[in-house]
Order: C-alpha cells, then sequence, then structure tokens
C-alpha cells in the first residue's frame, strides 16, 4: 500500500494512507543502504506487519530538517525583532532554488514599523516581486490559504519571525507553541522540535524546527550562479562568465545601473565564494 511519512519518532514512522495512519517501522535493509526515511517522503508499506518496504523516488530532499517532497516554501521575513535580514532571505530563497522548491516571501511585523522605514522595505521588495516572487504579509490569510491549495507547503525563516503564530491563525486547532523573543539575543527561542506534515485546506502544511544548513558549501558556484534567477535575463560576452571579476561581464553592468539590486548581487558573490 501507498502512503506518505507524516511524522518520525524515533523508530516510529507515522504513515497517511487513505485518510487513516500507520504506525510503521522501516525494513532493515534500509540502515545497510544508509537510506533514512524522512518525514514527507512517500512510501509502500505492507499495513499488517506495520513495515515500510520502499521509499519512492524523491522530489527534493534536505538533510536538516530531514524533509522531501515540498513543492512550496513560504519564507517568513520579520521587519524588526528581529531585524529584516537581507542576507537571510537571499540565503533561504537560494535554498530552495537550489531544491527546485517555490518561494513565496511573507512580511511580519508591519506594524512595529515606522512609515518611513516601510517606504523603504517596500522598494525593495519591489525588486523581488519584478524577479518573480510572491509576497504577502502575515496578515494577507485568505490569499495564504489559496496558495497553500493543493500544495506541500513548508514555513521558514529565522526564529522568532512568526512561523507558529502565523500557522496558529490559518488553523488555531494546530495550537502550536510560540515563543518569546529574547531580546539579549534579537532572535527567538526555539519552539517547534519535531517535524510534522500536517493536511489542511487540500493542501500539506510541514512545520519544523528551521533549516540550519544554510551555506553553499556543498554546491557548485555553478549551481549558484543558476540560481539567482534574474541572471538568465542577461546574455555575457563569455558563456563561463561567473559574473566576479570580468570586466566586459553583463550582470555587473546591471548592477551598476541600478537593473539589480546591489545587496542581492553582493550576496551572490558571498554565495559563490562558499560554494566549492
Amino acid at each position: 500500500m501507498k502512503g506518505q511519512i507524516i511524522k518520525i519518532s524515533s523508530n516510529n514512522h507515522i504513515v497517511f494512507s487513505n485518510n487513516k495512519t500507520y504506525t510503521c517501522v522501516p525494513r532493515g535493509k534500509f540502515r545497510k543502504d544508509k537510506l533514512i526515511p524522512k518525514v514527507g517522503d512517500y512510501v509502500i508499506f505492507d499495513p499488517d506487519k506495520l513495515v515500510i518496504d520502499e521509499i519512492l523516488e524523491r522530489k527534493n530532499n534536505f538533510d536538516r530538517p530531514m524533509v522531501s517532497n515540498i513543492d512550496q516554501a513560504f519564507i517568513v521575513t520579520s521587519l524588526l525583532n528581529p531585524n529584516f535580514s537581507l542576507n537571510l532571505l537571499d540565503r533561504l530563497l537560494i535554498l530552495m532554488e537550489l531544491h527546485k522548491v517555490k518561494s513565496i516571501i511573507c512580511i511580519t511585523k508591519k506594524d512595529l514599523t515606522s512609515f518611513d522605514y516601510y517606504e523603504k522595505i517596500k522598494l525593495v521588495l519591489a525588486y523581488y516581486n519584478k524577479i518573480g516572487y510572491n509576497i504577502v504579509t502575515n496578515q494577507d490569510l485568505e490569499k495564504i490559504k489559496i496558495l497553500i491549495k493543493d500544495q506541500t507547503n513548508v514555513f521558514v525563516g529565522q526564529s522568532g519571525a512568526g512561523k507558529s503564530t502565523l500557522l496558529n491563525k490559518l488553523n488555531p486547532n494546530w495550537n502550536l507553541k510560540t515563543g518569546e523573543i529574547s531580546l539579549a539575543l534579537g532572535r527567538g527561542k526555539h519552539t517547534t522540535r519535531n517535524v510534522e506534515l500536517y493536511n489542511f485546506l487540500d493542501g500539506k502544511v510541514l512545520d519544523t524546527p528551521g533549516f540550519s544548513a544554510l551555506n553553499f558549501n556543498n554546491y557548485t558556484k555553478e549551481d549558484i550562479k543558476k540560481s539567482f534567477r534574474e541572471f538568465s535575463n542577461y546574455s555575457c560576452p563569455f558563456k563561463d562568465c561567473s559574473h566576479t571579476k570580468e570586466k566586459e561581464c553583463a550582470i555587473k553592468k546591471a548592477v551598476s545601473s541600478g537593473e539589480i539590486l546591489k545587496t542581492r548581487y553582493d550576496n551572490y558573490l558571498k554565495f559563490y565564494e562558499e560554494a566549492k
């Protein structure tokens, strides 16, 4: 029988199939083959013996947290407490691009900002919207519900940015724990410990403790270059242009003219150096 792993606790793998849950264990061969089941995995299992026999091909998979088959990520981004970070925003966007996950930028704590500050942020967000990223706020609940439908979604971002609070607003029955902001650290306390997949609005939502593997040393420089989606709109004289030191680079010219956001390009240079 086919099902999907929705939660893992110790060696108990909760598999959802035909509106029922089954507590299963994976076959011993998985350990021998160094294959680790993950939340989100589609599997073939025996409903009588309660054993997972096979893990089906994954659309994508992550190691920290250990999840798979994500369609869409809401990048939950706080404007204050914790402060708005373009470096973190770009890291998460590029991480999702590398895994072929659609990203939506979700702004929180707009009510804490001044008018002038938010006007500056809007200019930056307009750039991300121009290059194809959908942008919502945590007040756009009906819009978010529509976006969730028919997708397997994950909510990611800084601790304290308001992920669990937003999920509770979308569905109060979840009653997920939320944490106060640590003023000394400028970030929230970790409140989500286990990974769990919820059915919601004909879609699915993954609640995770966050994506902790945010460096790019396991990716190639070419991977990073291809993940900055706006770069494909420009043609450099050399096909192998790294967009870093070349004099005739079309990307560098676009940055100088203001067509490409300079902070975005600066982050590209940092990520490019991290890659192997």
